[in-house]
């Protein structure tokens, strides 16, 4: 009986490695697109040669797909072929020497100060929906939680009486937040709005839509994407508004070890794109209220200086 070595690589990754659902659907797509393009060519996965996986990262690239997106799927062939090497299924691996495009660095966008309280100040509050909306979006900017980490929190996650939050995160890492003050509030008022959406059926999940349902991702980026487009703001995702959390905080300056750790990230270097963002955010302080920030070299300093010695 034939393997089926994704399956069998994909149960790795969620047992040994813990990672999440959708990352796991990251990975299931790019191997079935490479087993797609070596079936093209008469090849099963475990029989590609370096020459063939240099070939399809090539296709890759033709194929007008972003840096990101081909770095993502020749990272997920290379951890693949290194499973089956480990397994002892292949004895070489076709990776070897098979390059990742340079990724640009974009930095993330983030909202204003005044932008991120218009966005706050959007929901109505008049209805269940729009208060729980309105909590939903003060705890977003209080915690820098992941949207997949916001929709799974339940009522027990939350210490309000030392104001921290309880989450999992990615690879189930699980990590304590502290939680400001306006957020409490609007989780506080949020309770009875909570048990009017509820109707009576009882759930354990913070966020709920009628008749006690966990919200879903979708459902988020919806009530996002209809405030935004309320206060004329563009582009505002989830992301958005973790992104606004951690350029805040380095801003006003928080290290970046601490923003790691709320965050969650694994990897100093993802932090450190905020840095790069706080650099920005000084040079323009600077260039805007310095004042001989701007000014240009006076004329004939040349010949002043040519003349010190």
């Amino acid at each position: 009986m034939m393997r089926d070595l994704i399956r069998e690589y994909i149960s790795f990754l969620r047992v040994e490695k813990g990672l999440a659902t959708n990352s796991l659907a990251s990975y299931v797509r790019d191997l079935e697109k490479l087993t797609s393009w070596a079936s093209v060519h008469g090849k099963e996965l475990q029989d590609l040669s370096r020459v063939e996986m240099a070939g399809w990262s090539k296709w890759l690239l033709q194929a007008g797909l972003s840096a990101r997106t081909v770095a993502r799927a020749i990272s997920t062939a290379r951890g693949f072929f290194n499973y089956l090497l480990r397994d002892g299924f292949i004895k070489n691996d076709p990776m070897a020497g098979v390059g990742t495009p340079q990724r640009v660095c974009t930095l993330p966008v983030h909202l204003t100060c005044e932008e991120l309280e218009r966005l706050l100040a959007a929901a109505d509050v008049d209805t269940p929906e729009s208060v729980r909306d309105r909590a939903i979006l003060e705890l977003f900017y209080a915690s820098g939680l992941r949207v997949s980490e916001l929709i799974k929190l339940k009522l027990g996650d939350i210490d309000r009486e030392r104001g921290l939050l309880f989450c999992q995160g990615k690879g189930s890492k699980q990590r304590c937040l502290p939680i400001g003050r306006s957020a409490l509030l609007w989780l506080q008022r949020y309770d009875q709005a909570r048990v009017a959406l509820a109707e009576g059926y009882p759930t354990i999940f913070l966020f709920i839509s009628r008749g006690g349902r966990a919200m879903s991702r979708q459902a988020i980026w919806r009530l996002l994407k209809r405030y935004s487009s309320r206060v004329g703001l563009q582009s505002i995702s989830p992301h958005t508004l973790r992104h606004t959390f951690a350029t805040h905080l380095m801003q006003r300056g928080a290290d970046s070890r601490s923003v790691q750790t709320l965050l969650g990230h694994s990897d100093l270097a993802t932090t450190q794109l905020y840095t790069h963002m706080t650099v920005q955010h000084l040079r323009s302080a600077y260039d805007l209220h310095h004042p001989r920030a701007k000014i240009r070299a006076i004329k004939g300093s040349r010949d002043a200086d040519s003349h010190k010695d």
